[in-house]
């Protein structure tokens, strides 16, 4: 049977959060959030900085696991410490217990790079990892696949809702979030987000306000 990475809800082009779990040479489970992008219908990408445990297993094994999931506890304790042992499966590769579902990698490439203009200044090099899915996983009929363009996209509506109500300061600093959320969006986001986001603009500029 092929595989479709669409059929997870993922769109070619856009970028998705996901948990990427993977083993340590001493047999220690890590998990980490990663920004993924749906290169092909199946193949992922991603950069990762190789000062991390993630990069580091990943150059090693050239093996990991991409965990669907939008249980925010989870996100939470995989950026700011290792997740605890109890969240793990004891596969070989570790699963993430109570995942929506998710994706078996193999890596095809693995490439120094920097991207250009990055704002995140870091003493160690990145890498960008291209990866063939070899087997997907459904633990829900419809997983819930975490991208962040959808949710920037909600609070700048919800601030073009109070746009209008606020003071003068208040107006600029919308219009400033404005510019950031549509920045995200257009990077990280699917077609209809990128799409939605053109309208929220038109509408701004119609009522008056100057958009670059």
């Amino acid at each position: 049977m092929s595989i479709n990475i669409n059929s997870i809800g993922m769109e070619k082009g856009s970028q998705y959060e996901t948990i990427i779990t993977t083993i340590s040479p001493d047999g220690s489970k890590n998990a980490a959030p990663i920004g993924t992008i749906a290169y092909s219908e199946n193949e992922l990408m991603m950069r990762i900085f190789t000062t991390s445990h993630t990069a580091q297993n990943i150059i090693k094994n050239r093996e990991f696991i991409s965990n669907i999931t939008s249980n925010p506890k989870i996100f939470t304790l995989s950026t700011i410490a290792n997740l605890p042992e109890e969240y793990f499966t004891d596969e070989d590769i570790p699963v993430l217990k109570d995942c929506d579902g998710y994706l078996k990698c193999k890596v095809k490439r693995l490439k120094e790079a920097r991207e250009k203009n990055d704002p995140v200044n870091s003493d160690g090099k990145s890498i960008v990892i291209k990866a063939e899915v070899c087997e997907i996983v459904k633990n829900k009929e419809c997983p819930q696949i975490v991208n962040r363009g959808l949710y920037m996209l909600i609070e700048s509506l919800v601030n073009y809702t109070r746009i209008d109500m606020v003071d003068d300061n208040l107006k600029e600093y919308y219009i400033e979030r404005f510019y950031e959320d549509k920045r995200v969006i257009k990077k990280v986001g699917t077609e209809m987000d990128k799409e939605s986001i053109d309208i929220l603009e038109k509408e701004l500029k119609d009522k008056g306000y100057e958009i670059k």
